[in-house]
């Protein structure tokens, strides 16, 4: 009988529902991770609908999961890192994507690609794996984050995807003291955007959203010090030329004339979770090139950054906003993130796996 149970689509129009399956022996360098916790990001979502393409392209049955919390259960025989009982995570990457990226920075953009937690093909076991909507999970000590104390569990799962997502480019290009910052969207990412600039020492935090109201008290109970609403084009218009770095976390194609009208002369405007194409006339470049704009995009993050967040978090009282949901309501918590009704995450409480299963 199999040893695992998680829950997995078997095509994009399926419903997630629990599968029984095996995780692979630990090795050497490997730990056994019993999950406590497992956060919702919108990208399981496309995932398990079958919504990405090219190298993200669904391998079905597809189990999702890259925002892990848990506890050590094994270790194999030269784990050095890490202890049976420590409280540990796992994000978005659990192996290189070849020998020779061993020691390498930057995992995320290494090629070939890193092995992702979920729907990549493993080098273990020749099989795509699995991500943590499971019981447990076993992983390389070198993908395994330690979880500092002062933060919860439940609120430190997103932060191994939205936190580090978001802190990379803050830190690549050094947000902090003297800068006014904007950010797009107030939603999963977002919400940790605004709080992370506000700790980096930003002397000024500006949340720009098409949804104002309650999200715009939100914000500001997060730490931003202006809330714009960008449907309403004089108040986006009083922004214009106002914003040294403008970091997007809307995940879909939209028009970024708009937002680009609000970044300043040599300012810059990076876009995350936005994988696919920009509309057609979505960029003027008129405008980019007269206010020498920097546009860039930003993945992930490094396993280094992503300790850095959590140490980061820990330290100035940065977490996720969080709702905690059993396992047989995900497939409905995948319905209110794509109507937007969850504030900010969902996680899940994987000791409810075996329960719904």
């Amino acid at each position: 009988m199999p040893s695992n149970i998680g829950y997995a689509t078997s095509g994009p129009a399926s419903p997630l529902a629990p599968v029984e399956f095996d995780r692979p022996p630990v090795g050497d360098e490997d730990v056994r991770i019993e999950i406590s916790y497992c956060g919702i990001c919108h990208s399981d979502i496309h995932q398990a609908r079958g919504e990405f393409d090219g190298p993200l392209t669904t391998n079905y049955p597809g189990m999702p999961g890259h925002e892990i919390i848990g506890t050590v259960t094994e270790a194999g025989a030269k784990v050095g890192k890490y202890a049976v009982g420590d409280r540990v995570g796992v994000g978005c990457l659990v192996y290189w994507g070849a020998k020779e990226q061993r020691g390498a920075g930057d995992e995320q953009y290494q090629a070939p690609p890193p092995v992702y937690t979920c729907n990549a093909p493993s080098p273990a076991t020749g099989e795509v794996t699995f991500g943590g909507y499971s019981d447990e999970i076993v992983v390389n000590e070198h993908f395994v984050l330690r979880i500092p104390d002062a933060l919860p569990s439940e609120q430190a799962a997103p932060l191994l995807c939205a936190g580090v997502t978001t802190w990379s480019p803050l830190k690549h290009w050094n947000v902090g003291p003297g800068q006014t910052v904007g950010i797009a969207g107030i939603g999963g990412l977002g919400h940790v955007a605004i709080q992370l600039a506000k700790a980096r020492g930003a002397d000024k935090v500006v949340a720009f959203t098409t949804t104002a109201g309650k999200k715009s008290e939100q914000a500001e109970r997060l730490g931003a010090d202006e809330v714009v609403d960008m449907t309403d084009a004089d108040a986006a218009a009083a922004h214009a030329g106002t914003v040294d770095f403008l970091l997007s976390t809307i995940p879909t194609p939209f028009d970024m004339k708009p937002y680009l009208a609000l970044v300043k002369h040599d300012g810059v405007f990076v876009t995350l979770g936005m994988l696919e194409p920009v509309p057609s006339n979505g960029i003027d470049f008129a405008d980019v090139t007269m206010r020498r704009i920097t546009v860039a995009g930003s993945l992930i993050g490094s396993l280094a950054e992503t300790q850095e967040v959590l140490d980061f978090c820990a330290e100035h009282g940065v977490s996720a906003d969080v709702e905690v949901i059993r396992a047989d309501q995900v497939n409905d918590a995948y319905d209110r993130v794509v109507a937007g009704d969850v504030q900010f995450r969902f996680v899940i409480d994987n000791s409810t796996i075996r329960q719904a299963g």
